[in-house]
């Protein structure tokens, strides 16, 4: 009997010092390559989007890199399949992708693929509808109420604003704070109901067809700087398919980036794109209603100025 119960204790001490393998990386391709102009600097904002995920301890990321405006799309045919998620990081015309490429991008995502579109990329492909079906809402690049309706919040409901206008608009750059509408999606469970983002550009004014979004989170945009008076979608959530799509219109440059809600919100939508789920904990350092947080990891290089001059705002990008 003694010999009994000195096997199992044996086993148990056993089995629990073995590890427990780890869960397969996360395969993501993190796509880069254009912009509408240099104040979207992908060559700088990329490294940093690559680290977030890296640094989560969950992804493998590859970069793709499109041809430029001037480049050859013929063999530009990139392999969609090896990847559970792609992160747009990319904002160029409809006439950039042949027809082609486009399809298989569909494809892609229709099937079962994710897609995390970031800041500018709901700048991209204006007249693709499969794209803007993806992304929910967009602007810029000749958006209107062609597009489909302007979609903001307001007393606690989505509305959308068939008014006729130009789509996309931001103030200067100045922290906000953003609000989740949804509390209960496993991107936003467990966050603050309310917390402040850095200086950013809130994008407003945002038009597309809105078919099968989720509006998570949502900030004022303030007429006094440039504002619509409405609470404009920031984070949105988008069925395609079977494919998952997580939109933030955050992250305009290194110092948008380095906001720990754009990070966490980051990391916890590229993983629930890929897999359905997120199985991140909320980080200690997450901002609060009234404080932003940033880290001392993602601090832009020392001399660093934000791209392309003065802040943008109206209609332009």
């Amino acid at each position: 009997m003694r010999t009994t119960i000195v096997a199992v204790l044996l086993g148990a001490t056993l089995a629990c010092a073995i590890p427990t393998p780890a869960a397969p990386a996360i395969h993501v391709m993190l796509l880069d390559g254009e912009s509408g102009g240099a104040y979207h600097a992908w060559q700088e904002t990329t490294p940093y989007l690559k680290r977030m995920l890296e640094d989560a301890g969950l992804f493998q990321v590859d970069v793709v890199t499109a041809p430029p405006r001037d480049g050859d799309f013929s063999t530009f045919k990139p392999d969609w399949s090896k990847y559970q998620v792609v992160v747009g990081n990319y904002d160029a015309p409809d006439e950039r992708w042949p027809d082609s490429l486009k399809a298989s991008f569909e494809q892609y995502i229709r099937n079962g693929g994710g897609f995390v579109s970031v800041h500018a990329a709901d700048n991209a492909f204006a007249k693709w509808k499969g794209y803007n079906l993806m992304i929910g809402v967009g602007g810029w690049r000749g958006r209107n109420q062609e597009s489909g309706p302007h979609f903001y919040y307001q007393d606690g409901k989505l509305v959308p604003d068939p008014a006729p206008g130009n789509a996309g608009s931001h103030g200067a750059r100045q922290p906000f704070k953003v609000v989740n509408q949804v509390t209960n999606h496993p991107i936003t469970k467990g966050l603050p109901k309310e917390w402040m983002h850095v200086a950013d550009e809130l994008y407003a004014n945002l038009r597309g067809p809105g078919e099968n979004m989720t509006v998570l989170s949502t900030a004022w945009s303030d007429p006094a700087n440039h504002g619509t008076g409405h609470e404009e979608p920031i984070l949105m959530v988008i069925s395609y398919g079977k494919g998952r799509v997580f939109h933030t219109t955050m992250g305009h440059d290194l110092a948008a980036l380095n906001c720990v809600g754009f990070i966490t919100t980051y990391q916890r939508g590229t993983e629930w794109a890929a897999t359905g789920k997120v199985t991140q904990k909320v980080p200690p350092d997450f901002p609060t209603a009234d404080k932003t947080s940033t880290r001392a990891a993602y601090n832009p290089p020392a001399g660093w100025n934000s791209p392309g001059g003065a802040p943008r705002r109206g209609a332009k990008q």
